[in-house]
């Protein structure tokens, strides 16, 4: 659904809570916090720092609050370029989120090598879809793209990801972002099984 341009962006695990809807209004961050990612890799760390993109930030607060990362695959991972995920395991949650848009950020911080941003189709579009630039991507600028976090520890974990499918059809081998959406880890786990994917995201201190 959000694609990054083609230059730009266009396993199962023990069961976990079900994802739950976005709240009406976006539920406030701290100004500054750290999620840990567990991973099928090993263990990430983000600080999300709200001043340089606040939207942004209270919706990534609000998606690692509702566990909607859990089981999520990371399914454009293109070496030399980006990782991309935030699209739900389940479908239902999928269908939830997908229409729950987010205001523009203006960009504050440069896409540099381990810094977090929100994908998007064009302005005013953007939901639970981000990706991790894996290089410094400052073209992506220009472009809206508004980083709102950078990884603090584990940067060799978010590299070692695998990038084996390249990017998504049509662009690479990957997987079909519509499919995700309409069938989640169904249709990941038989399509494309060596995906990596999120165990649990969460606030810590």
């Amino acid at each position: 659904m959000f694609l990054l341009a083609a230059a730009a962006l266009t396993t199962s695990c023990s069961k976990q809570p079900e994802p739950a809807a976005p709240a009406s209004k976006l539920e406030h961050a701290p100004d500054i916090f750290r999620v840990k990612f567990e991973t099928s890799k090993g263990d990430f760390v983000v600080q999300v720092n709200k001043e340089w993109a606040p939207f942004g930030s209270d919706r990534f607060f609000e998606l690692v609050q509702s566990n909607f990362f859990t089981g999520a695959r990371f399914f454009g991972a293109v070496r030399g370029f980006m990782v991309q995920f935030g699209l739900s395991a389940d479908p239902k949650a999928s269908a939830l989120w997908m229409v729950a848009r987010i205001p523009d950020d203006p960009v504050k911080q440069s896409n540099r090598k381990g810094r977090i941003t929100y994908a998007m189709r064009g302005p005013g579009t953007r939901t639970t879809q981000m990706f991790i630039n894996l290089v410094d991507n400052v073209r992506l600028d220009k472009d809206g793209f508004a980083p709102f976090g950078e990884i603090v520890s584990g940067m060799e974990v978010v590299e070692s990801l695998y990038t084996g499918y390249g990017d998504g059809y049509p662009r690479g081998n990957g997987p079909v972002q519509d499919l995700i959406q309409t069938q989640g880890n169904a249709y990941l786990e038989r399509e494309f099984p060596r995906l990596d994917y999120i165990k649990k995201a969460s606030v810590v201190q």
